[in-house]
């Protein structure tokens, strides 16, 4: 029943203090008992126990310990949270108590927010930026409208990157990945140019030399046909790269702080990412088939970290634009971004602001029917997202009861998007060079610009009692283009033409959005280890297109298709947080309700070709238990831990899709097509969302010890529990994923002062492979909504296997 563990034995230092890692409560001999932990869920610094939020902390030390360094590594250690990485689409499903976004769609922003430094970034792809030299992580859970803006509907993640501190700092850490044969190297840089300003250089590159996934494929002739002459040939498609993904990346950042007075604060933070690995689609597994094995290639399927995937033949890729000569898969991103923090302290009265630009560019080619065959469908794509963003705000601390704080925020953003698709073996000599072997391509783009106001105020009744309330009004507008500008003739009944005869080969789309998002929280404070609060929350996240949808020639609505609206929450949350027995133990209980309208799910409605965002009504409702103890009588020691349940269940979606091969005497008895004599519907009603397990739990422990000599030794363990649940949205059994245990634990060894420490980390001991988020097979399946189905195979989402980590780092 409850929230995840708070799990930080070290105050995390906020965005305006010195480094975490040079902070005070870090160098400071522990006593025992519990460290308090500062977070910025209400845009302030506040003590984790006094914040009327539910939130989990991570602090740099663990960040650190446990090798923290992407969203994937914070949700493999937080319940109620995961991410299902992605190849095509957005690039990733980030689900929070049961409520995620489809990875299928490009214009799909997700309802868990990433925030980095105060600045949203909504794109799945964000996943593939990589995160190192952190002052801070926060997981807030449920809508945080208020103080985090739209699109965040489920919940956020925060993180704060280190900034530099009043002395000098140079850390330099290298470590080797044994699975993956994957080295590491981290080096940062902080020093103080002047006694108010201070510079913070930080780097890190990573090279795999092998991989988490075998691909098992093997080479296959692939027939091709020429529409223009009737020639018919047939090219060979070798096996993709077989040790994946193969990933080599590099990541920088450079920090300047300024501080010329005790009133202001100005950072301004420039950093770039590149990632590139040797398959978009590494982690997909056919993980479940109806007879045991993939209905298109014979190859076993089954729980293990397998993969069965083949390069485009090299005539082809050479011709299609993005494709590689010898036709590799691939995945290459690319983002820098500037952010600029300023904080202005008046005697009553904060003003912060924080202004960014963000770029990123993702490249792939891909086998994109996941199991590659005689018929492969292969793609490339091309899309570029760009955002300025600029939020002012002020808050105000006066001695009375009464304060508020308001603020405003201007966004704007472009999205860019071309995608290249080879289906069937076609060809044809008398198109273009760069069209010679597609079926289709896609050119789309989105310009939207938001404009926001939000404000709260806060009543103190009694020293004990606080009311605050505020809301959040959104206004936003977006413009879309898409078109299908060639498609080869053998499937214009399927893709429609840029120049239809209906007219309906290019759309556009203008849409307004207005949402007040408004939240009321009632907080007590009897005592100052105990705080009880209750609190009405509502979120809103935007409506959009589809910009990597299909406008299907059997469609009568392709506006229809690629549009889709808001989805908006509304509920209550109450807790209590205590901290008992002379500041030992600390006990939080959390209990929620939610109802999601308009709930945004993506489906391939196969009978038409069409990608649709279906709107459908939902509710999460569960309670979260945590605790943490850290005993006086054994310094360097404690223990944590969490019971969670989530009830996570769609309560109205009476016209549901069917899923792929699903009987009518499985549910799929809707909407009968008089053409094909088959159901395409199912009701929902009642039925779990997608990766939402009921229970989820965690225990872990930390121990350090100083042991003689100036060396000290520590040892970490924490393993996390979750239930079985449906990786479907669409109740697909098949796609069901058993319990599981995932187990972490690393051992560490050093000097006492820091200035070398050699550790071992390992992720998944047990090897539990495990998805979180599932696509059905491509071309598989069949008889849909009729006696003879036959359901689609399962391809899963999977997870990293096990991993050992061996670090070296010192600091000088």
């Amino acid at each position: 029943m409850f929230s995840a563990p708070v799990m930080a034995q070290e105050a995390a230092a906020s965005a305006t203090l010195p480094s975490a890692s040079a902070s005070t409560a870090e160098n400071a001999a522990s006593q025992g008992g519990l460290e308090d932990i500062i977070v910025t869920a209400r845009k302030r610094q506040e003590s984790v126990q006094d914040v009327p939020v539910a939130v989990t902390a991570i602090s740099p030390v663990t960040i650190r310990q446990q090798d923290i360094t992407s969203i994937e590594k914070i949700a493999a250690r937080t319940p109620n949270f995961t991410v299902g990485r992605a190849s095509n689409g957005s690039g990733a499903q980030l689900t929070m108590r049961g409520i995620g976004s489809s990875s299928t769609s490009i214009g799909i922003e997700q309802s868990v927010a990433t925030v980095v430094d105060g600045v949203y970034y909504g794109q799945g792809r964000v996943i593939n930026e990589g995160f190192f030299d952190l002052g801070r992580i926060e997981i807030l859970k449920g809508p945080q409208a208020l103080f985090f803006g739209k699109n965040a509907t489920a919940g956020v993640i925060s993180i704060t990157t280190a900034d530099p501190g009043k002395e000098a700092e140079y850390y330099g850490r290298i470590g080797y990945e044994f699975r993956s044969q994957q080295v590491v190297g981290e080096f940062v840089a902080s020093n103080p140019l002047t006694d108010t300003l201070g510079i913070r250089v930080a780097l890190r590159a990573s090279k795999m030399y092998d991989g988490y996934f075998k691909n098992v494929a093997e080479p296959f002739d692939y027939p091709t046909i020429d529409v223009a002459t009737g020639r018919t040939g047939s090219l060979v498609a070798n096996p993709a790269a077989r040790n994946q993904p193969g990933e080599k990346e590099l990541l920088g950042r450079v920090t300047l702080k300024w501080e010329p007075t005790d009133r202001l604060t100005a950072t301004v933070k420039a950093s770039g990412s590149y990632n590139k690995t040797n398959n978009s689609s590494w982690n997909y597994v056919a993980f479940n088939c109806p007879g045991g094995v993939s209905q298109l290639t014979g190859y076993a399927c089954g729980d293990r970290f397998v993969t069965h995937q083949n390069k485009i033949p090299e005539v082809i890729s050479q011709a299609t634009p993005y494709g590689k000569d010898d036709g590799s898969l691939y995945n290459r991103y690319k983002s820098w971004a500037v952010t600029g923090n300023i904080a202005y302290t008046l005697p009553d009265v904060t003003i912060t602001s924080v202004t960014n630009y963000q770029w990123n560019n993702n490249r792939w080619a891909c086998a994109c029917d996941f199991q590659s065959s005689t018929g492969a469908n292969w793609a490339t794509e091309n899309s570029t997202w760009h955002a300025f963003s600029s939020e002012l705000r002020a808050l105000t601390t006066f001695d009375g009861p009464f304060n508020v704080m308001v603020g405003g925020l201007y966004q704007k953003t472009k999205r860019d998007f071309d995608q290249y698709i080879i289906l069937s073996g076609l060809e044809d000599s008398t198109a273009a060079p760069a069209d010679r072997y597609l079926a289709t391509r896609k050119t789309s783009f989105t310009d939207g610009e938001t404009l926001a106001l939000f404000g709260q105020a806060t009543w103190k009744i009694v020293d004990t009692l606080e009311l605050a309330g505020g809301v959040r009004y959104t206004h936003e507008t977006k413009g879309s283009y898409f078109t299908q500008p060639y498609n080869n003739v053998a499937v214009t009944s399927i893709f429609r033409p840029q120049n239809s005869a209906d007219g309906l080969g290019v759309i556009t789309a203008n849409q307004t959005f207005n949402n007040w998002s408004p939240e009321a929280t009632l907080t007590w404070k009897p005592t100052r280890d105990l705080l009880v609060y209750a609190a009405y929350k509502t979120a809103y996240k935007s409506g959009g297109f589809s910009n990597g949808g299909v406008n299907s020639a059997l469609s009568p609505d392709p506006l229809g298709d690629l549009t889709f609206e808001p989805e908006r929450a509304s509920g209550f949350e109450g807790g209590i947080k205590s901290t008992l027995m002379d500041n030992q133990l600390r006990l939080n209980l959390n209990v929620y309700s939610y109802k999601y309208r308009d709930l945004q799910v993506d489906f391939f409605n196969s009978p038409i070709f069409a990608f649709q965002t279906l709107t459908a009504d939902a509710r999460t409702k569960g309670a979260e238990f945590e605790f943490e103890f850290a005993p006086r009588s054994l310094d360097g020691f404690s223990v944590h831990g969490s019971i969670n349940y989530n009830r996570a269940r769609y309560t109205n979606f009476p016209l549901a899709p069917c899923y792929a091969g699903q009987r009518p005497g499985e549910g799929c008895n809707l909407a009968l097509n008089a053409a094909t004599n088959n159901f395409t519907r199912q009701n929902l009603n009642g039925a779990p969302l997608s990766v939402a397990p009921e229970w989820t739990g965690t225990l872990g422990a930390n121990y350090d010890a100083e042991i003689g000599n100036g060396l000290k030794f520590g040892m970490s363990a924490d393993a996390r529990y979750s239930d079985s649940y449906i990786a479907s949205g669409f109740g697909n059994p098949d796609s069901r994923q058993g319990s599981y245990v995932n187990l972490d634990a690393s051992v560490r060894f050093g000097a006492s002062d820091d200035k070398w420490q050699i550790a071992l980390i390992g992720k998944n001991l047990t090897n539990r492979f495990y998805v979180t988020g599932v696509v059905d097979g491509p071309s598989t399946g069949s008889g849909t909504g009729t006696p003879a189905g036959i359901h689609a195979d399962q391809l899963g989402f999977a997870t990293l296997p096990r991993t050992v980590v061996l670090q070296v780092s010192t600091r000088f």
